[in-house]
């Protein structure tokens, strides 16, 4: 896993296939005299190193550290990497989390009342594309064409088809969030040549239908679950991937497929060798990853870090950083100060009961109520990831958290059983009470608070996935699938600029393509609304 965590800065000069497509947020390469794609090759090492590169895109900002050589520009680093900026889609427009500051149009996140020129919004787009575009040069790269003119051996051969597989799956999670959050965007594969630009623009429902049939396409070159370095794709990645394509398919598509959610959800449970980890906080510790602690195996797909050797300003080091503020003292929580940004809403905090081990808030000094939301003591603090180590001692680094992120753990594909199940897909409503309450007991430490199967419903689905998930990126496409994201039927604090939260409009579940982007690309067309 050195190989992952000590990343090798390896950048290809030919993947700027998007930088005409981006306006202001370039895709920068590593100073030609230094390494070009004429060159990169000449080391077989250099198939495992640009590979690294690919995860490295998910943790870091670019070149050098926290600052310095930025994979894209036209933005503070911090605030374009791409976990930051997926966050703050995913989780600042709802009901989980404000913020305090007032840097560009952040706040307009928790409005809803972004527009196509906002620079975080186009930071999350432009983050998404360059992952793809390296993931398309790196598989250019790799044909057998050009592994017979390298004089690539058997062995190296073996290796670099696996290395691939684990490429197309890092594009199609990529893939998957522009499908996401964007809708119809621009479209490009390794099928299509270097400077045939400007792309074209894609229909959601057929970019669902491309990640879906290149998912199940590489699964026989993927490593077999949990046989990977940890931090790297394996098969029950891809699984899953594919269960959370399936769960949200009426949304991306218009034609469920509860079914196959299920389908998948079960080969993850069945196959994948997963266990709930039985401490909820051990989860987002600084030690969280099983070379560590061994016996670690909820996780099925994380983005690592180390405060060494990944050190960024965006990632887990910004949600921990900026939890921190008021009487909090950032020792506690094992680094060297806090940003007073990040709180939550009391809708969050009232799914939760006291003796619910899930619900990790900090309301000494802190108000309920958020009546001022630029005041870090409005609002509770949320203390769910730290960078402190189980035993009690801080991570290698109080200036930058070691804390991995889950993408994707098995709490969340017991949940997605049982939704799949609730709403058609099949399986056993035995089966999924069974899921829900093995959640429930880790959460309770006991089965005192679980449900016999005829209180399993939806509802409890949602505000499940809303105890269980919160923080980790899932909420907004969660309410989105639920009809609660948009309109008036659900509604929190600061929802349309209302201290006691207000209808928005259905435009909202979708964010624009970049204004920038549709000047640069005549093949786009805007989502409507914006």
């Amino acid at each position: 896993m050195k190989k992952i965590i000590n990343l090798i800065a390896v950048l290809i000069s030919t993947s700027l296939i998007f930088t005409a497509c981006i306006g202001d947020l370039d895709v920068i390469p590593l100073d030609e005299r230094v390494i070009t794609s004429a060159t990169v090759y000449d080391d077989p090492a250099a198939y495992e190193q640009v590979l690294a590169k690919l995860y490295a895109g998910l943790a870091v900002s670019g070149q050098e550290g926290p600052a310095g050589q930025a994979d894209i520009s036209g933005i503070d680093e911090g605030f374009g990497q791409y976990l930051r900026g997926l966050w703050y889609h995913q989780v600042l427009t709802t009901d989980e989390a404000v913020i305090g500051w007032d840097d560009q149009t952040i706040k307009d996140f928790i409005y809803h009342a972004w527009g196509a020129s906002d620079v975080f919004v186009t930071a999350m787009y432009s983050r998404i594309f360059y992952q793809i575009a390296l993931a398309n040069e790196f598989l250019r790269q790799t044909t057998d064409e050009l592994l017979n003119e390298r004089g690539v051996d058997a062995g190296l051969r073996a290796q670099i088809q696996v290395f691939r597989a684990e490429a197309r799956f890092l594009r199609a999670l990529s893939y998957w969030h522009a499908m996401d959050i964007f809708g119809n965007v621009p479209f490009v594969t390794e099928e299509d040549a270097i400077g045939s630009i400007p792309p074209q623009q894609i229909n959601r429902a057929d970019l669902f239908a491309f990640i879906e049939a290149d998912l199940l396409d590489l699964l026989d070159d993927l490593v077999a679950p949990r046989q990977n370095d940890y931090g790297r794709a394996d098969r029950a990645a891809a699984w899953t991937l594919l269960a959370k394509l399936y769960l949200n398919a009426e949304v991306y598509t218009g034609t469920p497929r509860w079914a196959d959610a299920l389908t998948y959800s079960e080969r993850v449970i069945n196959e994948g060798g997963f266990t709930l980890e039985p401490e909820y906080a051990h989860l987002f510790m600084a030690d969280n990853n099983p070379i560590q602690n061994p016996g670690f195996n909820e996780v099925i797909f994380a983005i690592r870090y180390d405060g060494i050797h990944t050190q960024t300003w965006g990632g887990t080091n910004f949600i921990i950083h900026a939890a921190i503020g008021g009487s909090m003292n950032a020792a506690e929580y094992g680094m060297d100060g806090g940003w007073g940004g990040l709180r939550t809403t009391k809708n969050l905090v009232n799914l939760f009961v006291e003796t619910d081990n899930r619900g990790m808030f900090y309301t000494d000094g802190q108000n309920l109520e958020i009546d001022n939301l630029s005041e870090f003591t409005d609002g509770y603090a949320v203390v769910k990831f730290t960078n402190m180590r189980r035993n009690g001692t801080p991570g290698s680094n109080l200036a930058f958290a070691d804390t991995d992120f889950p993408i994707f753990r098995l709490a969340d594909v017991y949940l997605m059983y049982a939704e799949a199940h609730l709403r058609g897909g099949g399986g056993s409503l035995e089966q999924a009470t069974a899921y829900f309450n093995a959640i429930r007991e880790r959460a309770f430490g006991d089965d005192s608070n679980n449900i016999g199967s005829g209180a399993l419903n939806l509802d409890r689905i949602l505000d499940e996935r809303a105890r269980e998930l919160y923080w980790e990126a899932h909420r907004r496409t969660d309410l989105i699938r639920f009809g609660r994201f948009t309109g008036g039927d659900y509604v929190w604090p600061w929802k349309n600029n209302v201290r006691e939260g207000g209808a928005t409009n259905a435009i909202y579940n979708l964010f624009p393509i970049p204004a920038a982007d549709i000047t640069a690309n005549p093949n786009l067309t805007q989502n409507p609304g914006y």
